[in-house]
């Protein structure tokens, strides 16, 4: 059975080229893209009604600013249309009378608005915007204080009566490369491997192969694509695994053994969901459809952009079938805590419900196929 998975696969260039050049593309391209590790130059629109001197010089301090790259703009209707045609994330204002209210005593606002659909670009604008803002008002509300009478000394005191450090755990430099990259990459594994099984699978309709398939023994055969391309999907997890953490010298508390052994298990369990779809649809099309539709929203569901605790009882239920969520986990707690094979064995009992999908599996696959299943029979004459 292993020779006959061979040599189908040297004849299907398709399932060649996904077990071979396009998940490294991908793997390589996804790198690239967040290879910067931190978001710099961030375009801001920032319209100045003052023209103040006070204007400027927090204008200067955006500046001044790694993250931000301010875009003057002379008036607020043209840069709330480049915030909408997503030219700028973030929109800051600064009121006619800024300078006056300021020096007078009035408390003048500075409206800042950034767009939340860029999820993390917002909240780092948001963040960024207003320790900028806050620094460049450090100088006027020192002077203020002085010309009250508070003593020198006692001014610095008074703005910043406690100093506080905020460092990230496990990132102290908030890399995005760290952040982000694994559980992307993570997501981009599972739906290659979706793509792989299913694609074999459905190579057995295509060709009009199912009755030589069933004869020679089904689960034999089934058997034979796990233990075939097991391996070859495994080892792209492995090479994102020495990618991020033995070329890239990301830090990692456990063992890499350990992730390899939770890639083993996510993929056994994308194995069973793709049978389980398989023998359902019995169609080539749908169930490469139904895949992709099922396992494209991966990354969203692993809680590392959004806390999965506030997504709604479905999406719950949708994480809860989706082996990289359990994966996840896993790779977090090796990762960052350095958990062992010990601590690690009760996540690896979380696959275990995936095992029941045998039952119907079985049943299923027990029907056998009827031959107005090979709806593709006559496109394979060339092969058999």
């Amino acid at each position: 059975m292993l020779k006959r998975e061979t040599a189908a696969l040297l004849d299907d260039p398709w399932q060649l080229a996904l077990i071979s050049y396009i998940p490294l593309l991908g793997i390589i391209g996804l790198w690239l893209l967040f290879s910067a590790g931190l978001p710099r130059q961030l375009p801001v629109a920032v319209v100045d009604l003052d023209q103040s001197q006070v204007t400027r010089a927090l204008a200067r301090q955006l500046q001044a600013n790694p993250v931000t790259q301010p875009i003057s703009y002379t008036d607020l209707a043209s840069a709330v249309d480049a915030m909408q045609q997503a030219e700028v994330y973030a929109l800051l204002v600064l009121p006619h009378g800024f300078k006056r209210d300021l020096l007078t005593g009035k408390s003048p606002t500075i409206d800042i608005r950034y767009n939340s659909q860029f999820l993390l670009v917002g909240k780092l604008l948001s963040s960024q915007l207003q320790a900028s803002m806050a620094d460049g008002l450090k100088p006027f509300a020192a002077m203020k204080q002085l010309a009250a009478g508070v003593p020198k000394a006692k001014v610095a005191v008074n703005l910043s009566p406690v100093s506080s450090q905020t460092t990230a755990l496990f990132n102290r430099n908030n890399n995005y490369v760290g952040f982000l990259v694994p559980p992307v990459l993570i997501a981009l594994l599972q739906l290659v491997a979706m793509m792989v099984f299913a694609n074999s699978l459905n190579r057995e309709l295509r060709w009009n192969t199912t009755s030589e398939w069933v004869s020679l023994g089904m689960w034999k055969g089934i058997a034979a694509k796990v233990l075939f391309y097991t391996p070859i999907v495994l080892l792209h997890g492995g090479f994102i695994l020495a990618l991020i953490y033995l070329y890239l010298g990301l830090p990692i508390a456990g063992s890499i053994a350990l992730l390899l052994v939770a890639q083993l298990l996510m993929l056994l369990a994308v194995w069973l969901l793709v049978l389980l779809i398989f023998f359902v649809l019995k169609d080539s099309a749908r169930v490469i459809s139904f895949c992709t539709a099922m396992f494209a929203p991966a990354f969203a569901f692993m809680g590392v952009t959004f806390p999965t605790h506030e997504m709604p009882a479905l999406a719950q239920w949708w994480r809860v079938i989706m082996p990289s969520s359990h994966y996840i986990e896993t790779h977090i707690a090796v990762v960052s805590y350095g958990q062992g094979w010990l601590a690690t064995l009760p996540q690896f009992t979380g696959y275990w419900g995936f095992l029941l999908l045998l039952i119907p599996i079985s049943v299923l696959a027990a029907k056998g196929f009827d031959s107005a299943d090979n709806v593709t029979a006559p496109l394979a004459a060339k092969e058999h």
